[in-house]
This record gives C-alpha cells, sequence and structure tokens, in this order.
C-alpha cells in the first residue's frame, strides 16, 4: 500500500489520479491533498478517498470545510499547501498543481525525503538546477508524470545515459497545428482550448496551442534526465501515439508508444519500478490506426519553442522569466484581453527586457517571478 500526498486533487492531473487511486484502492491510499476553489468536488473527494489532511485556497472554505468535516485536518494557502506536500503518513508527493505555485512544496517535500511525481512543469523550469541539487542531496526519486518524460524514463530503463544521442519529445501540435500565422490573428479562446487529442486544463491546452507547453517540456527534460539542449530535439506528430523516443549513439531508437491517456504515466510513476493493469484504459491496435505521420519542427512558426530554447540554454533566471511572463499572458488571453498572437508578443518583449542572473537562489527566484508577473501587468 502506497500512501500519496496530491497537491492539486482537483485539476485535470489531479482527478485523473484519483481515477487511479479508485481502480487500485488495494494498492494507494490517499492520505493528504490540496485543492483550488472547486469546493463542491473537494467535497465528493473527502466523502469518498476520506483523507486525513486537506488544504484548500482561500480560508473561507476551510473554515466551511472544517465544520462539515469534522474529523479531518484542514489549512489552507501555501502553507497548507506545503503541509500536505511534508505530510508525516504518505510515501509519495504527485505534484499536480499549475504554476509556479508547486515549487515551494516540492522542495520541501524533497527536504522530508518524500518520493516526488511531478506533473508540475514550472517547479523544474524555473528552478531546475535547486530541486535536482536537493534530490540528489537527500537521495529522492523525481518521477515523471508527464507523458513525454514518462516515454523517455520508460525508454531509459536499464540503459546508460552516456549512450543518449538525443532526446526525441513529440508534440501534437495543438489546436491550431494545421493553420498558418496569418490565419491566427482573431482566433477565439474556446477555438483555441479545442485540442484534438488530449484532454487537459485550459492553461495547458492554450499552452499546446502555442507550443510554449513543449517548450516547458524541453527544459524540464533537460532537467530530469542531464541531457544538453544540444541533444534534445522537437518532432512534430499529429497522432499523439509515440509519446517520445530516445535515439542512442548506435543508431538505435526506442520509443514509447499507447493511446493519449494521462492516467497510463500517473499510474506508471506511482507503481514505480513495478505495474498494474489499468482495465479501463483503451489498448493501442496500429493495425486500426493505421498511419503515423510525422513533421520537423517549425521554429518561425511556433515562436514560444524557440524562446523555451534559447531561455534554457541561457539559464539564470531567464527560465523563471519566461514561465512568469507566460502564465500571466496566457491568463490575460483566457480573460479576453489580449488575442492569441500577443501571448508571444508579449513573452518576448519581457524576455528582451531582462537582465539575466546566473545561479539564483530561491529568494531569487520568488522575486523574479512576481516582478515579472508585475511587469506583464503594467503591459497590458
Amino acid at each position: 500500500m502506497k500512501k500519496i500526498s496530491l497537491l492539486g486533487a482537483t485539476g485535470s492531473i489531479g482527478t485523473q489520479t484519483l481515477d487511479v487511486i479508485r481502480e487500485h484502492p488495494e494498492n494507494f491510499q490517499l492520505v493528504a491533498m490540496s485543492a483550488g476553489r472547486n469546493l463542491q468536488l473537494v467535497r465528493t473527494i473527502i466523502a469518498e478517498f476520506k483523507p486525513e489532511y486537506v488544504s484548500v485556497q482561500e480560508k473561507a472554505d476551510y473554515e466551511t470545510l472544517n465544520i462539515e468535516f469534522p474529523g479531518v485536518i484542514f489549512n489552507y494557502g501555501i502553507k497548507g499547501i506545503e503541509e500536505v506536500a511534508v505530510y508525516n503518513q504518505a510515501d509519495i508527493v504527485v505534484n499536480a498543481v499549475l504554476g509556479s505555485v508547486g515549487l515551494s512544496p516540492t522542495l520541501k517535500a524533497i527536504e522530508a525525503k518524500k518520493t516526488i511525481a511531478i506533473a508540475n512543469k514550472e517547479t523544474l523550469v524555473t528552478a531546475g538546477h535547486l530541486v535536482m541539487e536537493a534530490a540528489k542531496r537527500n537521495e529522492v526519486d523525481i518521477l515523471p508524470v508527464d507523458s513525454e518524460h514518462s516515454a523517455i524514463f520508460q525508454a531509459l530503463q536499464g540503459e546508460r545515459l552516456k549512450n543518449i544521442e538525443q532526446l526525441i519529445l513529440t508534440a501534437s501540435g495543438g489546436s491550431f497545428r494545421d493553420r498558418k500565422r496569418e490565419e491566427l490573428s482573431n482566433v477565439t479562446v474556446s477555438e483555441a482550448l479545442n485540442h484534438p487529442n488530449w484532454s487537459m486544463g485550459a492553461k495547458i491546452t492554450i499552452d499546446s496551442a502555442t507550443m510554449m507547453n513543449k517548450g516547458l517540456e524541453v527544459i524540464e527534460a533537460h532537467w530530469l534526465f542531464s541531457i544538453p539542449y544540444e541533444k534534445i530535439s522537437v518532432l512534430l506528430h499529429k497522432e499523439s501515439i509515440i509519446h517520445s523516443m530516445v535515439e542512442f549513439h548506435d543508431s538505435s531508437v526506442i520509443a514509447q508508444l499507447g493511446t493519449p491517456d494521462m492516467r497510463v504515466p500517473i499510474q506508471y510513476a506511482l507503481t514505480y519500478p513495478d505495474r498494474l493493469p489499468l482495465p479501463s484504459a483503451k489498448r493501442l491496435s496500429l493495425a486500426q490506426i493505421g498511419q503515423l505521420h510525422f513533421s520537423e519542427m517549425d521554429y518561425e512558426r511556433f515562436r514560444c519553442l524557440k524562446f523555451a530554447f534559447d531561455a534554457g540554454k541561457a539559464g539564470g533566471t531567464l527560465p523563471t522569466v519566461l514561465n512568469a511572463a507566460n502564465e500571466a499572458a496566457v491568463a490575460a488571453f483566457l480573460d479576453g484581453r489580449i488575442s492569441f498572437l500577443q501571448i508571444e508578443e508579449v513573452i518576448e518583449r519581457i524576455l528582451n527586457s531582462h537582465e539575466n542572473i546566473n545561479s539564483p537562489d530561491l529568494e531569487t527566484i520568488q522575486h523574479i517571478d512576481k516582478k515579472t508577473r508585475s511587469m506583464v501587468y503594467s503591459l497590458l
């Protein structure tokens, strides 16, 4: 029985993690969780899974739930998330929160020597050097939950990092993959949220459409697998059947395949190094699919991907700026305050104005993150 602390229980990855726990009640137990403002879903989760410790975003919700569920320990805010991350009964922490708020709880969980299953890209993008150094120092495993990084992780089992020629991340292309840049000036929020393959939260779906999601994954892959950016490439693959590949220097290529279903990499992170059946998952039939399609990535068409490669290579505080500017710009687009193409215009302008700081500590990263968001709001 593995006892799980789940950060971001009401989000897309969080609810699919609960699906996995629900399918294997004899193997997994939810002992602690954090959530945002979806109070009704929080109530439902508490009633079904009976966690011992729950944190919510707002103090008012904390006070309401405290009355409704007297047998549960409640907290709220960033302090509450951190307490969930270090909850002493948990064996593994699933970080499924959205945004840079996931950084501090991850670092505290590592110091508490919890195994980390990470779906929060921003943690490694903004502070990969701090996270991986802490994990090494505390001998803590960082297990990838993103389908692309899980695919690479699976392909590398039994292999040696020194034999890697390149990591190949596949990208669906998002909602507008078949449109030219000139066709994107007037696209709507609802169009951008219509992903052809995956069911994800709003922010990640927009990131997929701009290709920033893949850019963040490139930076994440650099830190997870200690691979230089020159050995990481991105390939457009519309079907999302091959989730990523590893090419070795003897010319062998190992790929991980499967139907688009985030529960598979989530479950693998929870069961590693073992596997469990997932009866509800759709089996892959290559004969039924018939064909798979691939094409080279166009970095002028998807400029956010180029921003990410450049920021990753530069290092320092530039990836923090990239992430914070993107989060603020995407939020503005979802609110109808800027157009789709203005997302990348805002990000580029903020990146160009930043004076990079090498080897930043946590306090510097948090300061730059906050400052960057303020700059974006001022621009808007």
